[in-house]
């Protein structure tokens, strides 16, 4: 919410003074130059704010840690598979262009910084077979 506001109140400000301050400090200056000016100033705000959007900061998004994405294992060109921490549970979950879908509940929650990135793939093989066998 304070990122968008933020811009908002930006623009306001640059859209309100910049005339006037383009004429007080050239006042030869023409109308071109300060509306040039004045894209250019807005360019950058909107920059900013994807820029801010892009980088995922904890304090902007207001995520307070109890969601977390702990591993994606691409399997598709736009499907993965998303192991997610909700508070102290484990999910996978199923992601698709369309549709998010719960595959599995974990009863004993995976130990993340003792394990490297390449068991995790067949960790989840191993669940999924286990699940099938249900």
């Amino acid at each position: 919410m304070k990122s968008p506001f933020l811009a908002l109140v930006s623009f306001c400000l640059v859209v309100f003074t910049a005339p006037a301050l383009a004429a007080s400090l050239a006042p030869d200056m023409n109308i071109a130059t300060t509306l040039a000016s004045l894209v250019l100033v807005v360019i950058f705000i909107v920059f900013l704010a994807w820029l801010l959007k892009r980088m995922k900061l904890p304090g902007i998004q207001g995520a307070d840690g109890a969601l977390k994405v702990l591993k994606q294992l691409p399997i598709g060109q736009r499907e993965r598979i998303v192991l997610l921490q909700v508070g102290e549970e484990q999910l996978l979950v199923g992601v698709t262009q369309h549709n998010i879908s719960l595959l599995t509940k974990l009863e004993q929650p995976l130990a993340m910084d003792a394990q490297p990135s390449g068991d995790f793939a067949n960790h989840l093989s191993k669940l999924l077979k286990t699940n099938d066998k249900k």
